[in-house]
């Protein structure tokens, strides 16, 4: 996927905490928590839910998020089409890990089972 330059520094200067109020109200729409969706955070990122919070909080950029983060091994696993994007053509890799994140986001609000969204079994 070609992004420009200006697209991909939008993306790395955008709050989590900007974002997240649409994560929420996404998932509960469709009936899931936002207990699941921290979930989703925590294992993506690999950050501790107090972690995520003081992310929230301190209003941290994607790029602040990602620089710290540790993507699970199986986050390879996630791929298809977000933003009419495929996420495995996605090439910065800023982008990808945000896309990713919006991926497992709306697996979450389809209805997929958390063990499903989380890469598990």
């Amino acid at each position: 996927m070609y992004s420009s330059k200006s697209q991909n520094e939008r993306i790395a200067k955008m709050t989590l905490a900007s974002v997240y109020p649409h994560y929420v109200s996404k998932v509960e729409k469709k009936g899931r928590t936002t207990v699941e969706l921290l979930a989703v955070l925590v294992w993506l990122t690999g950050l501790s839910k107090k972690t995520i919070e003081e992310a929230l909080t301190d209003q941290w950029t994607f790029q602040e998020l990602f620089d710290r983060a540790m993507l699970p091994e199986n986050s390879s696993m996630i791929k298809g089409s977000i933003c009419g994007y495929k996420i495995e053509e996605i090439t910065n890799p800023l982008v990808k890990q945000v896309r990713m994140l919006d991926k497992l986001v709306d697996e979450l609000a389809k209805g997929k089972k958390l063990d499903q969204v989380l890469r598990k079994g």
